[in-house]
């Protein structure tokens, strides 16, 4: 994990929702001058990112904080400041820390422009609260 206030963003793959939103999340704090970084993980890991994530990504002339999925560990719950998820999260991760849920987020999989829209519409919500 990063040093420093992390925001972690966790979908069941790994692979593109919570890519995206890292991506997306970590250039809004960037501009805003936020020292808060952006880290995504799977509750059960691709082997490789999503290939509509990372073209999306692109074309929005953003790169994932991540080279490929990573595993949700209890060490990445226990040291980040918030974490939010598009899935639900194995028991041995729940009553550990104020889980946030984005569960109305459309499958990347079917438009990408529609997921990104929603996580981006809940990431300016959520940076309004740092």
């Amino acid at each position: 994990m990063p040093k420093g206030p992390v925001i972690l963003f966790v979908c069941e793959h790994g692979a593109a929702k919570s890519i995206i939103a890292a991506a997306h999340f970590a250039r809004f704090a960037q501009q805003m001058g936020l020292e808060v970084q952006a880290v995504a993980r799977g509750t059960n890991p691709n082997q490789e990112l999503s290939p509509q994530a990372v073209k999306g990504l692109s074309e929005d002339g953003l790169a994932p904080t991540e080279s490929n999925p990573q595993a949700l560990t209890p060490e990445d719950i226990q040291s980040t400041q918030r974490v939010v998820t598009f899935c639900n999260l194995p028991a041995e991760f729940l009553h550990r820390t104020v889980i946030e849920h984005w569960t109305d987020v459309p499958p990347v999989s079917d438009d990408y422009d529609r997921s990104r829209d929603a996580i981006v519409a809940h990431i300016k919500e959520l940076i309004g609260t740092l």
